[in-house]
């Protein structure tokens, strides 16, 4: 995602259809209405499938190309800063396309809604009828789709390690923080690693050629309709539900606010993409036995799926945690709370930054940072995913297939998901 990739061909005099479109894009977006946000981005969560980084792929056609709401140099700034911060990278990038294209907040939420509600919703639908199954063949498919977790997760692991991790220092600081999960383990274990490694990155992965993009032309940035003021009180409003849920929930004995605690921790702690997110929710959910490993592994199998966000994940959650609330209402509160603090710092950073990405140390601190959870996920693909889903040999082998399927032959995850889940089901029918 770099400026020769998306915005410097055109000066090198070598044109391409894509190329010719930019130089058409006014470098300064027009203002547009927060149900135009809502219709385009509704398109691109019906039909953005493949992850994040394809995700990216999507805005960008439909977005830059086709509407022309900005330039590619804009577009590429505004993705700079997502995957900066933690949270779901693609949701944020679009919630600051809506705020910018929609005049504010109403757009910002036009955007998520439109992107996020068409795979939540398919995922509640699932699991509020999923209690209505049983027997040997969904008892099949369901294991089928926890297989389905272990390829997915493996094939995260691997190409995150080769972009996180592409040197030595980085590298050690992966290995350190699966040390460091496995020894202190839960969520304490997890951010301590995170802690960790951007503490090394302070010291280990200083690289100033990766300041370049501070020098970028100031008139494409995109016109952003906060104040600082506005992003300070974004940011504090971040951090104080950070400190005041938890506080707050077992002193009054609220399950719904727990609930809310769980997941906004959860999603204010990704860094690197959403598969992170697997191992946080895990030790939030699982192990309190709020649900079970059992569905819990199903539905990240499942999500892979639909199309939209990882992070809808939160919605079949909420919808088949055991205590209440559980169900439409718990599928709500999961939503909103897993995506709130990722969309709380983008707003919140948006007026900052063109200064922040300038500042050598932040950049090295997220190198860090980005290189300890790849370390954290690989931890967790051994547990739980792995321990807690390939029993034997056939096992093995079907996850080991899917796995193939996803990285040498780039089958697209909606087949994988159909074939281990169809296999699982005919291995169960048959035994």
């Amino acid at each position: 995602m770099s400026q020769e990739t998306w915005a410097g061909k055109h000066e090198r005099g070598n044109m391409s259809r894509d190329d010719v479109a930019d130089a058409a894009i006014p470098a300064t977006p027009t203002r547009g209405t927060p149900l135009e946000v809502l219709v385009a981005f509704l398109k691109l969560g019906f039909t953005c499938f493949g992850g994040p980084i394809a995700h990216l792929g999507y805005f960008r056609e439909e977005l830059v190309l086709r509407r022309r709401w900005l330039d590619d140099e804009a577009y590429a700034d505004l993705v700079a800063l997502c995957q900066f911060l933690p949270g779901p990278a693609s949701s944020q990038l679009g919630f600051a396309l809506g705020l910018i294209r929609g005049g504010g907040f109403l757009g910002g939420i036009a955007a998520w809604a439109g992107f996020t509600l068409p795979s939540a919703v398919a995922l509640v639908a699932v699991a509020l009828g999923a209690a209505a199954l049983g027997g040997p063949a969904a008892e099949g498919v369901l294991h089928g789709l926890k297989l389905v977790a272990v390829a997915v997760v493996a094939q995260a692991v691997w190409g995150m390690a080769r972009t996180l991790t592409p040197d030595q220092p980085r590298a050690g600081i992966a290995l350190a923080s699966i040390a460091l999960v496995v020894f202190a383990g839960g969520a304490f274990g997890q951010i301590a690693a995170i802690a960790v490694g951007a503490l090394a990155g302070l010291v280990l992965c200083r690289d100033q050629t990766a300041l370049g993009r501070g020098a970028q032309d100031p008139s494409h940035a995109p016109p952003v309709p906060l104040s600082r003021r506005t992003g300070v009180l974004l940011l504090v409003a971040f951090a104080a539900l950070l400190v005041v849920p938890p506080i707050l929930a077992p002193a009054t004995g609220s399950q719904g606010l727990a609930l809310f605690d769980a997941f906004y921790r959860s999603g204010a702690l990704v860094f690197g993409g959403g598969h992170v997110v697997l191992p946080l929710l895990q030790a939030e959910l699982v192990a309190p036995g709020w649900v079970t490993p059992d569905d819990f592994l199903a539905g990240y199998g499942l999500v892979q799926a639909v199309p939209g966000p990882l992070f809808t994940f939160a919605a079949w959650l909420g919808a088949v945690m055991r205590p209440e609330p559980n169900g439409i209402v718990g599928a709500a509160i999961a939503l909103v709370a897993v995506f709130l603090p990722g969309i709380l710092l983008v707003t919140g950073m948006l007026p900052f930054w063109d200064t922040l990405r300038r500042k050598s140390l932040a950049q090295a601190a997220m190198r860090g940072a980005n290189a300890a959870v790849v370390g954290i996920l690989g931890a967790a693909l051994y547990s739980p995913v792995f321990t807690g889903t390939v029993f034997d040999a056939p096992d093995f082998v079907v996850a080991l297939a899917g796995f193939l399927l996803l990285t040498v032959w780039r089958v697209p995850p909606l087949v994988v998901v159909l074939l281990l889940a169809a296999a699982g089901g005919m291995r169960h029918t048959l035994t």
